[in-house]
Parts: C-alpha cells; sequence; structure tokens
C-alpha cells in the first residue's frame, strides 16, 4: 500500500511476514536445483498481478521489482538511506527554480526477450519508455492504483488525462500525444517540466515501480493479460506463473550485470557484507516463491532447510529466542542467524469514514480505539516484539514525536469506551446496529486476529460480525469503500513521513491511499503546503501537527508498529535488511556447500 501529490505507501496483509520475502520451497523445486543457485522464497498471500504501473501491495511490488527497474533505487549497504542512479546514468540536473529535471538514461540497456517484439529479441531502453509509463498511469481508462503520485504535478499531465476521457477504451489513448512537461529530447535524455516543486520527486516517484518502464510492445500485445507478463529490464524473467501456488523467475540472459556495492557502514565488511564486493550480480540462477497461506508450515520447511529466511511464528517464538531475545541454542546449533531492525510500518483496525453508521459518529469511533488493549494484542500476536502505535507516524521516521504516547489516543479504557457509546447512540437515534470487521486472510492467524478483535470491541457492548476473505476479494472491497471496518497495515515507501500523511489527503479518497476515505479541510490545506516544502524544522512540526489532527477526528485505531526478528541460515548470503527496497534478489548469494552440509547437520539433532 496514496493517490495525487504522494507516493503511494504499500499496503500489507501480514502483521508478520510482509516486511521480507520468506525463503521457500516450491513444488517445482527439488535435488535437480544442487547445481543451481536457487531462492526459495515465500508469500503468505496470492498475488493480485504483476504490471507495475497499477500495483501497490507489497508482495507484487516484491516479486515484479526483480523483473523491472527504475530510473533510482536506494543503496543497498549505506545508512542513512541514500537514493543512488540505476536506469539513470547520473543524478537529474536540476534548474535553480527546482521546476525542470533532466535526467541522463544508461546506454546499452536491454528489454529482456520475449515474442512481443519483432525476432523476439529485446530491443534498447529509450527515455521514451518512461515517457510511455508515466502517461499510461495518466490514462483514466487504465485506471491506475498510482496517479495520485502525479496529478497535478507535471506539466500538461493532467490535460493528457482529461483527454483519455473521450478515448472508448485504453487501446484508443494516442500515446504520440504531447505532454510539455514530459518529453524524451533525445534517444536517452528525459526531461520533466513541474507545474511546483516536488523535492521528493526522485526518491518518491523515479525509484518507485510503478515508473518502472515495461515495453510498450509487451502492453499493446498481451493487453489485459500484461498482468501474467511483465517485460522490463531487470536482473531476471517472469517463467511460469501459477496462480495460488508458485512463481518462479529466471537469470535474465541480456541483462547487463550490475557490480555488488563496495561501500557500506563501518561494520559491513566485519559482517561479511562486502565480501562480494565489485562482483557482477545476480548470483542466483532461479527465484521461487511459493504461496504459503499458514506460517506453521512454513517455519517447519525452514527448520527442514528448505526455507533461506523466516520470520518467527508467535507459537515458535520461545523455541527461537530467549528471555534476553537471543538465539536459543537450538537455533544456533543450527546455525541460523538472527536479524532485529524496526520496520517503517503501521497497522490499524481502520473505519470508513464514508459509511453512515461510523464516518457521521466519532464517539462510536473513539469508542472502538479505546476498547482495544494494544498492550495485550502485542503480548499475544507478537510475543512483546512489537510497538504500540501512539500515532500512525512510525518511530523510523525522523519526524516521530516522542511524547505522543502523553496524547493517550491509545489508551486501553474500557470505562470510557462505554461511555462514548451511550453518545454515540443518541447520535445515531437508536440502537447501534452491528457493525462488520473485514480481514485480509483467511488463515488461522488471521482468524485469531478476528477473533481477538471481535472479542475486545464486544466486550464493551456493541456486536461485531468478522469477515475473513482472501487479498484480491478484500482489495476490491476496500478499493470500492464497501468495507465498513478493516484490518489493514502499510510500510513506508521513502525514508519520510510525508508517505504516511498522504493516506489521510482527501483526494487520494479509496481506490486511493485514503481507504479511509477521510477529509478534514485544515489537514488538507497543511498538506498542499508541506508537499512543496523542502525538509526543514518547520516541516517536521507540520507533520506532528497533521497527526494529532488525524487523531483527534479517529479514522482509524492505529495498533501497533513492527519490530521484525528475522531468522536466517548461515548460507543465505548478504541479508542485510533494507526498509526501502524490494528489488533484493540481485543481491543475495548462496554458499551452496554450507546449504549441503544443513542436510548432514539435521541428521545429528534431534
Amino acid at each position: 500500500m496514496s493517490i495525487l501529490k504522494h507516493k503511494p505507501i504499500l499496503l500489507l496483509v501480514g502483521l508478520i511476514a510482509a516486511t521480507f520475502v520468506l525463503a521457500g520451497c516450491d513444488s517445482s523445486s527439488s535435488d535437480k536445483d544442487s547445481d543451481e543457485m536457487v531462492l526459495r522464497h515465500a508469500l503468505f498471500t496470492k498475488l493480485k498481478g504483476l504490471d507495475p504501473g497499477n500495483m501497490r501491495d507489497v508482495y507484487s511490488v516484491t516479486v515484479a521489482s526483480q523483473i523491472c527497474e527504475t530510473l533510482y533505487q536506494y543503496h543497498f549497504l549505506k545508512r542513512p538511506y541514500e537514493i543512488v542512479p540505476l536506469l539513470a546514468e547520473q543524478m537529474p540536473q536540476i534548474s535553480d527554480d527546482f521546476l525542470t529535471y533532466v535526467i541522463k538514461i544508461k546506454k546499452g540497456v536491454y528489454f529482456q526477450d520475449d515474442k512481443c517484439f519483432p525476432g523476439g529479441r529485446g530491443r534498447e531502453l529509450k527515455a521514451e519508455d518512461f515517457v510511455f509509463a508515466v502517461k499510461r498511469i495518466a490514462n483514466i481508462k487504465y485506471l491506475s492504483q498510482n496517479w495520485s503520485m502525479f496529478d497535478g504535478k507535471i506539466v500538461g499531465l493532467d490535460e493528457f488525462r482529461e483527454y483519455t476521457k473521450g478515448c472508448e477504451s485504453e487501446d484508443d489513448v494516442d500515446y504520440a500525444r504531447e505532454v510539455e512537461g514530459l518529453t524524451a529530447s533525445d534517444e536517452h535524455t528525459l526531461v520533466i517540466k513541474l507545474k511546483k516543486t516536488w523535492p521528493q520527486l526522485v526518491g518518491t516517484a523515479l525509484a518507485d515501480i510503478a515508473t518502472a518502464p515495461i515495453a510498450k510492445e509487451a502492453v499493446f500485445s498481451y493487453g489485459k493479460d500484461i498482468v501474467s507478463h511483465p517485460v522490463g529490464t531487470g536482473p531476471f524473467v517472469l517463467k511460469v506463473w501459477h496462480r495460488g501456488s508458485y512463481v518462479e523467475l529466471v537469470r535474465n540472459p541480456k541483462f547487463r550485470g550490475e557490480p555488488y556495492p563496495g561501500e557500506g557502514e563501518a561494520s559491513d565488511a566485519e559482517a561479511g557484507y562486502l565480501d562480494d564486493a565489485g562482483k557482477i550480480m545476480p548470483f542466483a540462477d532461479r527465484v521461487v516463491w511459493t504461496v504459503i497461506e499458514e506460517y506453521q508450515p512454513a517455519w517447519l520447511l525452514f527448520l527442514q532447510g528448505k526455507l533461506d529466511n523466516s520470520p518467527i511464528p508467535k507459537d515458535n517464538y520461545n523455541e527461537a529466542i530467549t528471555e534476553t531475545r537471543e538465539l536459543t541454542p537450538v537455533m544456533k546449533q543450527r546455525n541460523i542467524r538472527l536479524k532485529k531492525f524496526l520496520d517503517p510500518s503501521t497497522f490499524w483496525l481502520g473505519f470508513n469514514m464514508q459509511d453512515p453508521v461510523l464516518g457521521s459518529n466519532k464517539p462510536l469511533r473513539r469508542a472502538i480505539s479505546y476498547a482495544i488493549d494494544r498492550d495485550k494484542f502485542i503480548e499475544i500476536f507478537f510475543n512483546g516484539r512489537h510497538l504500540v502505535a501512539h500515532g500512525f507516524i512510525a518511530p523510523l521516521m525522523d519526524s516521530y514525536d516522542p511524547n505522543i504516547k502523553e496524547k493517550g489516543y491509545a489508551r486501553y479504557d474500557p470505562e470510557k469506551a462505554r461511555e462514548l457509546l451511550k453518545e454515540a447512540e443518541q447520535i445515531h437515534g437508536r440502537a447501534l446496529p452491528e457493525l462488520k470487521m473485514a480481514i485480509p486472510g483467511t488463515d488461522s492467524f488471521s482468524r485469531q486476529l478476528g477473533q481477538f478483535l471481535k472479542r475486545y470491541v464486544t466486550a464493551v457492548g456493541l456486536d461485531v460480525e468478522v469477515e475473513y476473505m482472501d487479498w484480491p476479494t478484500y482489495m476490491e472491497k476496500v478499493n470500492t469503500r464497501s468495507a465498513q471496518m478493516f484490518s489493514s497495515g502499510v510500510r513506508a515507501s521513502i525514508p519520510d513521513a510525508e508517505d504516511f500523511l498522504g493516506m489521510f489527503y482527501s483526494k487520494y479518497w479509496a481506490p486511493g491511499s485514503n481507504r479511509f476515505n477521510y477529509l478534514n479541510p485544515e489537514f488538507d490545506r497543511l498538506y498542499e503546503k508541506i508537499e512543496v516544502m523542502f525538509d526543514s524544522p518547520e516541516r517536521k512540526e507540520l507533520y506532528r501537527k497533521m497527526e494529532l489532527l488525524v487523531l483527534e477526528d479517529c479514522p482509524a485505531a492505529f495498533l501497533n508498529h513492527r519490530v521484525v526478528f528475522a531468522l536466517h541460515h548461515d548460507w543465505y548470503k548478504n541479508y542485510k535488511p533494507h526498509a526501502f527496497a524490494y528489488g533484493m534478489s540481485k543481491y543475495r548469494r548462496i554458499d551452496m556447500k554450507k546449504r549441503a552440509e544443513y542436510k548432514k547437520l539435521l541428521k545429528t539433532i534431534k
């Protein structure tokens, strides 16, 4: 999981596993893989599609970002996070008024071979491919979730979108139609002209997979089926996608190669993150994702050595982690490694502010928020690892307010909740009806989550029906504004809290990032002010003021920020956690000898 002047952040379904990709085995992988370097990942939900122009969920982005590339990316090793060129030759040349960006495109970059090209041979990447990618998002017939990223930003692009309204279908749009602010001055030079300053342009839009070039030949050739036929410039190519089962990528033989970074943090050399410095990536021959919708089977596969890395299911926490939050002797005996890191994420029970019952009844929304014991929630589901979300800006952001807890918006107060319900009934004019709560997932974890939330909400006097559904069904319900209450969360895509604030801007209503369908004119006014401001203490203070406006209106009961405890086998190399990147498979390497030795080790473990 954000529409318009804001980069849509990435929507999450799973509270445990969405930060990183699990290593898993699939039905096509067996001993025949022994001579290949295979990364085996797991997904805890089904993929919706692999068309980069119209995706916002972290799972689709995780897979598609191995196939498609962007102009810029965040450096794999450096902290604080640094934006660096990927398909661009260098950082943009920016005019003195910050309104014109000139970007040189690397030469010698080719799209993967595909039957959509003459003779099946992929052609060279051109600047015009980026123009096409953005125009396609602007095409209203395409119904892209990413339009908010550009709305009102680029000279002439809104007019192009208006023109597309008169086209009969997506296929009738003339992509050659001129847009003054989006041009290719030559084959390898992209020029972007802005209507107003956009300080986050590079990190927000040009490093986002939404603007990744996908071959126009593929778009026109495959039509609606492009979601299953992404044709990009990245290190891997889609080979097999059995929906609901597994996805398999193979090394792209036309990939130009990219050297593994040779610098990072001071501790990276000792940690082994520089062992492959200068070597050409990718290292793996294949990448496989298997859909494993239950955490317990994935955990067992990890212990069997059939998964390269894994989150820790709540029921197995004591098996893996000691009271001092270190690895248990059993895990150390298996040569398993632990990574702990703060994730830029926030989870909530959201309210549809356009719902006739919830939307006009703030006491009802506040009552539900006070009814939930967040500390107990974190203790039961995450073994006390996560942090209570007293607001929605994640602690990893520099604009996070360390005193936000004192405001009391996340306190557990069932008596206060019951008082507010009396006021809510007066506003409603009669007894409150049964409320419906949408939960993404039908697995045991999701059902336990639904039962937990229902238990606390009904304890203060409300009736609630929990509806469990698969990810595509859930997204359809939320995007069409038909969910009354919904469990969800997001993960920031840039190291700036604007990513979170955009979730509440009224022009981003669902299917945009404002899935609460929240409206506050004062918040909108401040949002339009901060979006053109460069980083400053004043901007940070406005962020905090805007957060308090939202908390007072209570469009959600914010629950937790994730602290990730990730395990991986010692053969899984270059696994440095990264908060703002998804095309990670090119960096990963398997120590084949150690992986083979694990089979022998298992025979000695009782």
